[in-house]
């Protein structure tokens, strides 16, 4: 419990720091040289499982033995894992990634937008308008709610910073080898078909649960029933298609994605612009979730 709420505040006064040293980035470094050593003919799929559970496991039993060795000291176990915890969640980061590329749009900076709007997509952002600009934005912050907030803290609950921090590898690993193009849709298979898709199955689901709770509307519900399982990923599609709902915008339409022309389903319906005033309905609804979701995980720990 204390891990949580230390974290969070850490969180809160600091975001995600940006330096060499941080888990998720080795985490990344672990892929990158297990991805080059791995990634040729033969038996691609298969190395690429082995690659993905030999990481996540081994993240796993290095913080559940870390955690055995500390056992005995208290103080010291509760730093352990307030950093990690702090580590495993971005809710300001999230927030202020979104901000930054709001500042550019909002100075009529159609490059700068782009740019720094790259920083935090997968999609080519290099013919993006504003409007797509600010689309896009919302589209990621909905996913990222699900995969950088609710899930790590759905994965604490189960089973603490071990499990948080296997989830946040499943993650990584996702990002950087679940591709459908020609060099990862074997290699990364398992990464994002198997692990990423089961691991994200009920935090998007929750995800989308806490956001209608905390913006209830009918087009909202009716959004999530009519739309989110329209989306190519089985888990995406329901936070989009909750924060489409709540705010009466239309996600999706063709997108490039590492030189491959993308067709998504739209979702949601175009009642009203995709504005900055969308972008701050979307922050408080990032915020109420988020503290919605850690008192939950909270009163899971006081009960127990």
């Amino acid at each position: 419990m204390y891990p949580l709420l230390f974290g969070l505040l850490l969180d809160l006064l600091l975001g995600d720091p940006r330096w060499s040293l941080h888990p998720i980035r080795l985490f990344g470094k672990l892929i990158a040289v297990g991805e080059r050593w791995l990634n040729h003919p033969p038996h691609q799929k298969a190395k690429g499982t082995l690659l993905a559970l030999s990481l996540v496991l081994g993240v796993w039993g290095f913080f559940f033995f870390a955690e055995w060795l500390l056992a005995n000291h208290h103080y010291i176990l509760l730093v352990w894992q307030t950093v990690f915890f702090f580590f495993a969640i971005c809710p300001r980061s999230l927030i202020g990634e979104a901000l930054a590329v709001e500042k550019f749009v909002a100075a009529d900076d159609l490059e700068g937008a782009r740019q720094r709007l790259s920083w935090i997509v997968g999609r080519d952002t290099s013919q993006l308008s504003f409007a797509q600009i600010r689309t896009a934005v919302l589209e990621t912050l909905a996913e990222n709610l699900s995969d950088g907030v609710i899930a790590p803290l759905f994965y604490y609950a189960l089973g603490g910073v071990p499990l948080m921090m296997a989830y946040k590898m499943i993650n990584t690993l996702d990002s950087m080898i679940g591709y459908k193009d020609q060099r990862y849709k074997a290699f990364g298979f398992f990464s994002a078909r198997i692990l990423d898709d089961i691991a994200n199955y009920i935090p998007a689901r929750l995800t989308a649960l806490l956001m209608l709770l905390a913006a209830p509307s009918k087009r909202a519900f009716r959004t999530v029933w009519r739309d989110a399982r329209k989306h190519a990923s089985p888990n995406s599609g329901y936070p989009e298609s909750a924060l489409a709902g709540i705010l009466g915008v239309q996600f999706g339409g063709p997108n490039i994605y590492h030189g491959l022309l993308v067709e998504k389903p739209y979702i949601g319906a175009p009642i009203h612009p995709v504005t900055a005033r969308s972008l701050h309905h979307t922050i408080l609804i990032v915020i109420a979730v988020t503290l919605l979701a850690s008192a939950l995980v909270l009163l899971r720990y006081l009960l127990v």
